[in-house]
């Protein structure tokens, strides 16, 4: 966020507008709106005025929106410029909290346009709006006559970034939260420690980051320098620190906070690991205490998350002195050793003004019904928790790191329309956070794993229920994937870039057709091979698996040219075409198989070239036995069949974007 402040509007009577139609690019789309033919011209640049109430922070954001405009037209403010008008009523919360008043409303004519709002917080989710709506033609940009009134269906619109199994950069989180400005997201979940590493200054216990960082960590000057960048645009950011199981990196620097005896090394490889902090001890909360109280001087919101997920109890079971407390204070498992352990960091966090988020684990029938639960486990776990009083978000169906395509993350719904939640449980659900886990991510791929995959999860937490269609999702989200590009993001060109540093070259063109239709395996795949591979925190990720992008556009793209093109293989001549193309161009020019024979990186991946040949043939074939209709040959289905069976199979850790709508043209061949 940039740019100096804007003082005045530039008024005078615009020019004739184009009646070219609005093309509707909202993402995510507002609660109500309405459109009329015309529209305001805006092609001799803006002038924004704020009539009423002006801080700092709106200031910033019109400077910034003015910045972004002039980008988006190339055009600088003369004589006949268009003007908006921003009406705020007063300031947001002084910390953002839960009860911020984000909504809008936007009204464009003719002659001006004018954005109104209670805060400055809403005034700058409206300002995105604005910036959204841009159309141009021939003749120049204009802004469509639309009235829109505009607010938030859930409160709570998060992305959590795991900065501790890899670090990222404080430019990667910054640019980051422009994104999510950009689609209306406004909690950052930062998750700062973990086994792999601790990754903010503790002045008080300099061990942490001294021995458990690998010396990568931010300062207290730049969390702090992140928070309020997030506050200006209009973003909470909620710190989490795993404890009492994920806990290697704090035992590391700390051993007497451990269940077992050290000495503790930061851990390299993934997984659950049995280091844990020890929960009879009060010499264990001591040491929260004064860290929770440090942190709680950088971290201003009233939230902070204590993970609480994923204790395996080894370490509390084998010690014979946790074994005797249990006894002594009728516990009768790990599990309630740890609601105890919680119950204790409770009454921590609120000496100093904090509430506390755990993950499912933390749900015990005694934890107070203050506590937030964000749940992994489901929309299932999560309406449990509603319905006995607890306030919680959801996580389960919003991790980025699955690999899932956008479609999938866009069909859940934290209070899904057959929900059984009654109104006041259903209020209990706050709304939802992406997640971002860090195991094969780094700051050159991070980008390409987070976007604009969560632009579709934003939308899901902001438009109503009833904005559903995952079609119109995807023509939105191709081209809010541009307008996040614009900010500064690296999700589309970081893969032509990975593609020339493995193919050492920047003739990559005939790499194209093969890195069109792949995409990363999904986690699971990926880590089983990980763990059989030696993978670890410090092996590099510069394979093929590394350059593509999750959900790439042939999914959804060649998905929805080969659903028209059935309807009538007959007489839908222009989508016969278009695959005919498609599966011509899937034959490995000699190009294509000397820059993938010239890599070791790339060499894993030509038994996928050789396959996109029989898949290519295989489509070319199955065109012509539908659109002639005649009966394929005895046998070819089933052959064409075990052809799609075998590239399901990962290959360098790829897997094809094609394989499903290619079986549905085989099995609608006669």
């Amino acid at each position: 966020m940039s740019g100096a402040m804007l003082t005045g509007a530039v008024l005078a009577q615009p020019a004739a507008v184009s009646q070219s139609q609005f093309v509707n690019t909202l993402m995510p789309q507002p609660a109500q709106l309405s459109v009329n033919s015309g529209g305001l011209d805006i092609s001799h640049g803006v002038g924004i005025s704020l009539d009423k109430f002006h801080d700092d922070r709106l200031d910033n954001a019109v400077a910034w929106a003015r910045e972004r405009l002039q980008e988006q037209t190339g055009t600088l403010m003369q004589a006949g410029a268009a003007s908006v008008v921003i009406s705020a009523d007063g300031p947001g919360q002084a910390v953002q909290g839960l009860d911020e008043d984000e909504s809008y409303t936007l009204d464009i004519t003719t002659q001006s346009a004018h954005l109104h709002a209670a805060t400055d917080v809403g005034a700058m989710r409206g300002l995105e709006t604005l910036l959204q709506l841009v159309q141009s033609d021939g003749n120049g940009f204009w802004l469509p006559m639309v009235s829109i009134q505009d607010a938030p269906r859930f409160k709570w619109r998060g992305l959590m970034i795991d900065c501790s199994r890899h670090f990222e950069p404080v430019g990667v989180i910054e640019r980051t939260l422009d994104a999510m400005a950009a689609v209306k997201m406004n909690v950052f979940h930062w998750h700062l420690s973990d086994d792999q590493g601790f990754r903010i200054e503790s002045k008080i216990y300099p061990k942490l980051t001294g021995m458990g960082s690998d010396g990568q960590f931010y300062t207290q000057e730049q969390a702090k320098e992140i928070v309020a960048y997030a506050s200006g645009l209009g973003i909470r950011v909620v710190p989490e620190f795993d404890i009492p199981g994920h806990s290697t990196s704090w035992v590391v620097g700390y051993p007497d906070l451990a269940s077992a005896t050290g000495p503790f090394t930061i851990e390299r490889h993934f997984g659950v690991f049995d280091p844990v902090m020890d929960p009879t001890r009060e010499t264990t909360y001591a040491f929260l205490d004064k860290f929770v109280g440090e942190m709680a001087d950088i971290f201003p919101d009233a939230y902070m998350h204590i993970g609480g997920d994923e204790n395996n109890g080894v370490e509390w079971k084998k010690n014979p002195r946790i074994q005797a407390f249990m006894h002594d204070h009728n516990l009768k498992d790990t599990v309630s050793l740890q609601a105890y352990f919680n119950q204790k960091l409770l009454q921590i966090l609120k000496k100093h003004g904090k509430q506390m988020i755990g993950w499912d684990e933390v749900l015990t029938p005694d934890l107070p019904k203050d506590v937030v639960v964000q749940s992994w486990r489901g929309v299932d776990s999560l309406a449990a928790g509603a319905k006995q009083g607890y306030t919680g978000i959801l996580s389960a169906g919003y991790y980025l790191d699955h690999m899932d395509p956008a479609s999938t993350h866009y069909s859940v719904d934290p209070v899904p329309a057959n929900t059984d939640l009654t109104p006041v449980q259903a209020a209990r659900v706050l709304g939802g956070e992406a997640c971002m886990w860090s195991e094969y991510v780094e700051p050159r791929t991070i980008d390409s794993r987070i976007w604009p995959r969560t632009a579709a999860i934003a939308e899901r937490l902001w438009s109503p229920r009833t904005v559903n269609s995952v079609d119109d999702m995807y023509r939105r989200l191709s081209v809010e994937s541009l307008r996040l590009e614009e900010l500064g993001l690296t999700h589309i060109s970081q893969e032509e870039a990975s593609l020339r540093a493995l193919a050492g070259t920047q003739q990559i063109d005939a790499l194209r057709p093969l890195a069109a239709v792949l995409e990363p395996v999904n986690f699971d795949t990926r880590s089983h091979w990980a763990e059989t591979h030696g993978v670890t925190t410090l092996s590099p990720l510069n394979q093929l698996v590394d350059a593509l992008p999750p959900d790439p556009p042939s999914r959804h793209d060649f998905g929805d040219l080969v659903s028209t093109y059935l309807q009538d293989p007959v007489a839908h001549h222009e989508e016969e075409a278009a695959l005919a193309a498609t599966f011509r161009s899937w034959s490995p020019s000699p190009q294509m198989m000397e820059l993938l024979s010239s890599s070791p990186q790339l060499a894993e991946a030509l038994p996928r070239a050789l396959q996109l040949t029989e898949l290519g043939t295989l489509g070319l074939e199955a065109l012509n036995y539908l659109s002639s209709g005649l009966p394929a040959a005895p046998g070819w289905k089933a052959q064409k069949l075990a052809i799609l069976d075998n590239a399901e199979k990962p290959v360098a850790l790829t897997r094809f974007t094609v394989l499903k709508p290619l079986r549905d043209l085989v099995n609608e061949v006669r």
